[in-house]
């Protein structure tokens, strides 16, 4: 099985080098003033206590005109795939030298390896199989180095404030990522099993990987792309499997198209295959909790 970074490292540093595209308009008007250092934070730590709060304050204090973006702090406790996936939907729409710094750390003290990451696009990370998949691999490097950490420096239970704060604050200020410690052989790493869905001659077979949001739509790891490929359209019905539930949905464009509290089937904004209800909750109203698989014949001629 190939290995990467996911289960070794819970902490995601993005350097985006790779320049949003502005029209040739906005290029001949005034200068752009250069954007502040910019970190976006996500964690699984919740709001209720002062764990976020303390690593804002550590990133402030190496950084102080550092603007900190708070992408989520709800990430489902310990799972590195919920942190992965929200960082691989969320990384393309920030600019050049943005620093993504997230903290979904279920090995905390443990031999786990906290590393940094620079893709092919330029940009840095720690959990990478979802973005290893579109951007590919550059270099890795382990944080080791202690004049990028503060405190005591291996505290068993918050390395969010004693390692990846302060190695997120510095790489936003501009300090040498591969100065945060040793080169590592990518095939050292460790990555997410995650199975692909599988297109055949009987259908598409996938799984529930999440719940989005508060709003209880189901998300699967099928591609519109894929969908479409078994034939259906928009206003058809579509027979769905999900374990042990059968049922038959429409598939449609938006919410709206159905009436309210009726089930549907969409392509949500990430371009992935998912069921909703419309101003309802699909895995409350059908009792549905990731992670299920999920099988949806071919349109029957």
């Amino acid at each position: 099985m190939p290995r990467y970074a996911p289960v070794y490292s819970s902490v995601v540093l993005v350097l985006l080098l790779v320049v949003l595209g502005l029209s040739s308009t906005l290029s001949a008007q005034a200068p752009r003033t250069k954007a502040p250092p910019t970190v976006v934070f996500m964690t699984d730590f919740g709001t209720v206590d002062d764990s976020v709060a303390i690593c804002r304050g550590v990133m402030y204090s190496i950084t102080p005109d550092l603007r900190i973006v708070d992408l989520t702090h709800q990430v489902t406790p310990f799972s590195i795939l919920g942190g992965t996936r929200f960082l691989y939907g969320a990384t393309p729409y920030y600019p050049a030298g943005t620093v993504f710094v997230v903290v979904v750390d279920p090995g905390v003290g443990s031999a786990r390896k906290a590393v940094v990451v620079k893709s092919k696009r330029g940009q840095y990370f720690g959990l990478m199989t979802l973005v290893e998949d579109r951007d590919g691999i550059e270099g890795v490097h382990e944080i080791t180095n202690p004049t990028f950490m503060i405190g005591s420096k291996l505290s068993s239970t918050f390395h969010g404030r004693d390692i990846f704060s302060p190695v997120g604050a510095h790489l936003a200020r501009g300090d040498n990522w591969t100065q945060v410690g040793p080169e590592m052989p990518v095939k050292d790493l460790v990555r997410l099993d995650l199975q692909p869905s599988k297109l055949d001659e009987r259908g598409i077979s996938g799984e529930i990987i999440a719940t989005d949001g508060p709003f209880g739509n189901l998300v699967t790891n099928i591609s519109g792309d894929e969908f479409y490929k078994l034939g259906y359209e928009h206003g058809q019905d579509v027979r769905v499997i999900i374990g042990k539930t059968e049922m038959t949905v429409p598939f449609v464009r938006t919410f709206s198209d159905v009436a309210l509290n009726k089930p549907l089937l969409y392509i949500d904004s990430r371009g992935r295959l998912g069921l909703a209800v419309n101003q309802g909750s699909f895995a409350e109203t059908y009792k549905i909790r990731p992670p299920q698989p999920i099988f949806i014949p071919r349109k029957e001629k």
